[in-house]
């Protein structure tokens, strides 16, 4: 599928796929979106409402251009939080495509840009410790292969939207999520459309709209009750 390679509107840089109209990020701001969306509305959230904030396990839903992975593992070294991290990618992006995504030299000059780039070089389905805080382990598989149960505090939920893939938004897989996380787990997204609120209410989520990333007026967040 062809990709190609857009700058948003906070000067960080996004992969659209013109064959579905649809974008990795927001295009009102990949980083923008990515801080307000998982960095604040999931993981701040998740460490203030959590008994110990010592370690975090987050499951990611699409690892994507490794964004989320990236700001996580920046996040960790500023919390003193040990996090493990894992994200899971059907379809991962190519080393060419890197040459194309200014994630690293976005955020403070480029002076992590030898740490975004381990996040995408370390091997898939082995754990890697990118630092003392983040340990990484990359899967390659469907959403609907997730056999984890009870073992993640956070959910990244970051797949394509619902217009583009309407059957990753539905019951069968908000059960799969509900299941992966620990007993008062959270779920937040970019998403606030009707029928994936109704879908994640329907497996047990109890969900709540507020206030979206630029661009977007709501989104949503759950928590396994």
């Amino acid at each position: 599928m062809e990709r190609k390679f857009i700058t948003t509107a906070d000067g960080s840089s996004t992969i659209y796929l013109p064959e579905l109209d649809e974008t990795y990020h927001s295009r009102h701001g990949a980083i923008q979106e990515a801080l307000h969306v998982f960095i604040k509305a999931g993981l701040y959230y998740t460490l203030e409402h959590k008994e110990s904030s010592e370690s975090l396990s987050v499951l990611e839903i699409g690892f994507g251009t490794g964004l989320n992975a990236f700001l996580t593992c920046l996040e960790a070294e500023t919390l003193h939080c040990k996090i493990e991290y894992t994200g899971v990618e059907a379809y991962p992006i190519t080393a060419e495509d890197l040459h194309h995504i200014n994630y690293a030299q976005s955020i403070q000059d480029g002076r992590f840009e030898g740490l975004f780039n381990k996040l995408h070089e370390c091997s898939w389905d082995t754990k890697h410790d990118i630092t003392s805080s983040f340990l990484l382990t990359k899967q390659q598989k469907s959403f609907n292969n997730i056999e984890d149960n009870a073992l993640h505090d956070i959910i990244y939920f970051d797949a394509f939207g619902p217009r583009v893939q309407p059957d990753l938004w539905g019951e069968s897989v908000f059960k799969i999520m509900y299941k992966a996380l620990k007993p008062g787990g959270v779920l937040v997204t970019y998403c606030a459309q009707g029928n994936a609120r109704r879908a994640m209410q329907a497996v047990g989520f109890n969900v709540v709209r507020i206030p979206g990333p630029p661009g977007k007026r709501e989104m949503l967040r759950a928590n396994k009750i």
